[in-house]
């Protein structure tokens, strides 16, 4: 054996039993489970064994969404989350302070609900970036804030036309007012902005897996490509290994053709030691909180009424072409009508590929009840309902729905109870992707170690296995890898994650803190703690 992990707790979730308390690895492969009866008669001269006391040791866990590189990119500059209005400016103030003249301001995470009654304007930074270009990410992502100067050097003077839902918000002038919507809107002016070399993207990559892998992520899946992912991958693999296996899955935009979706299925397989390109993710809508989200009827500004493809016929088509290529789909839906169209769309499929849909933010009952007829996953972040709704509706999100469709909000527990398979993610940078602090929002429905706080829908909470299943066995199952992890049994990946206390029944406000005490990936040692748990 190589390794040989004991400790009082083995929660295998493969056994009702749970009697193990010993893992032994071989060629990054679990080659036995048993007690630790069993560790003498296992190990060999050269084997390593490891006794975690206390702790308790499950299945590596899976973060079921995150953009390392475009995260590496976006999350540039000044870091603006949890921040009012007068904190924003005040750190644009101090950052712009730092850099040249004409040199770019980046931030990111900047929350629309600092203003209320109204949408963000350039006028809002415009007089703290001493006559600086700046570009700032909302954060959902789908939407960012460029000052005026910004706009005059990118060339954006006013409205403009897209292949995609996206928007050059204007005033009544004509004129745009900084506020831009969805990829391609942003694009016009992020293209202007100097992009980082692939030596920088690498190493800050690199430092965010490491990040994780501390925190107990032994693999996540990357739901994008970006053209320099391949060789930011690649450099971090010539100088070592990654912290966390990634499963990678190319953006198919409105637009394209299917030229362009078989360019997507030649990539499918190409990889390194860790990584490797499988399945595509495409959007049916965009959020909320900009008015881009594909609603039944419209959300209180009259807004987020259109699906992200302006033909979503031409959606259907693309889902229907990779099910008939045998490549695993997953679509951004947050619209109740979103949701449906994608379900409508997978049911007329002939299910060859493995599906899913992520987000999923509002559903009626009915929806409820089309999950469970089909062999699809719900990927859902529970921290974007606890960390960016608050109980009294007074959030952006909350107000543009309405009472109504906001109490339909994040139905984990429903769909749980229905029989639906449920992935957890942090979808980071849009979420910290702290896992400890996502199975505790699950099980409370409000941030974990802030007790004082009003859970939301308190009736969607779901139990502590359901919400280690979804780091787990649902996320294996999701992209069709339970025969490879998700579950502690011989055979599959050394893929370990060790907490200091037993998470299927710590009290979740204790579990956001408990540490780490090892992270194992293919049966190496990818985080320790030097510390003991007794």
């Amino acid at each position: 054996m190589d390794l040989i992990i004991s400790a009082d707790r083995i929660r295998t979730l493969a056994d009702a039993d749970e009697a193990a308390t010993a893992v032994a690895i071989r060629g990054g492969r679990i080659a036995a489970v048993g007690t630790r009866e069993d560790v003498s008669r296992w190990r060999g001269p050269a084997t390593r064994v490891v006794d975690l006391g206390a702790a308790t040791v499950t299945p590596g866990l899976i973060d079921a969404h995150i953009h390392p590189v475009l995260g590496a990119q976006l999350t540039r500059g000044v870091a603006l989350s949890g921040l009012d209005l007068d904190g924003v400016r005040r750190e644009l103030a101090v950052h712009a302070a730092t850099v040249e003249p004409d040199a770019w301001v980046l931030g990111w995470g900047l929350d629309p609900n600092v203003v209320r009654g109204r949408t963000l304007t350039a006028a809002d930074i415009d007089d703290v970036l001493g006559g600086r270009p700046a570009l700032i990410r909302l954060f959902d992502g789908h939407s960012a804030l460029a000052s005026s100067r910004a706009l005059e050097v990118a060339g954006v003077d006013g409205p403009r036309a897209f292949d995609q839902r996206s928007e050059v918000v204007c005033g009544s002038d004509g004129r745009p007012t900084g506020l831009l919507l969805e990829s391609a809107a942003i694009a016009l002016v992020d293209d202007a902005v100097p992009t980082p070399t692939v030596g920088e993207l690498a190493e800050r990559t690199y430092e965010t897996l490491n990040r994780m892998a501390a925190l107990g992520i032994t693999a996540a899946h990357a739901l994008e490509h970006a053209p320099q992912a391949s060789a930011v991958y690649d450099l971090i693999e010539a100088e070592g290994e990654l912290p966390v296996r990634l499963r990678c899955s190319p953006w198919v935009q409105p637009g394209t053709s299917e030229r362009d979706w078989e360019a997507v299925a030649a990539l499918q397989g190409t990889g390194g030691r860790r990584w490797h390109v499988r399945g595509a993710k495409l959007f049916i809508d965009g959020t909320v909180d900009n008015g881009t989200a594909w609603l039944t009827e419209p959300d209180t500004l009259g807004e987020s009424m259109s699906p992200y493809w302006p033909d979503p016929e031409e959606y259907s088509r693309a889902i229907a072409w990779f099910d008939a290529h045998d490549l695993p789909t997953t679509t951004h839906a947050i619209g109740d009508q979103g949701v449906r169209f994608v379900l409508q769309a997978l049911e007329r499929t002939r299910g060859r590929a493995r599906h899913r849909i992520e987000h999923v933010e509002t559903i009626p009952d009915d929806l409820v009840d089309a999950f469970a007829t089909l062999p699809v996953t719900a990927s859902m972040q529970p921290t974007h309902c606890t960390d960016y709704t608050a109980p009294d509706g007074s959030d952006n999100w909350s107000t543009r729905l309405g009472p109504l469709r906001a109490a339909r909000g994040w139905r984990i527990r429903d769909l749980r109870d229905a029989g639906v398979r449920v992935a957890l993610g942090s979808d980071w940078p849009i979420a910290d992707f702290d896992p400890r602090g996502i199975l505790a929002a699950a099980q409370l429905r409000r941030r974990g170690g802030a007790p004082e706080r009003v859970p939301l829908q308190p009736d969607q909470a779901i139990t502590a296995r359901m919400a280690l299943e979804g780091y787990t066995t649902h996320a294996a199952w999701s992209v069709g890898e339970e025969g490879e992890a998700g579950t502690i049994e011989v055979g599959k990946r050394a893929d370990l994650t060790a907490f200091a206390v037993d998470p299927l029944h710590a009290p979740p406000d204790e579990l956001v803190e408990a540490p780490i005490i090892l992270t194992v990936a293919d049966g190496a040692v990818t985080h320790e703690r030097t510390e003991s748990v007794r």
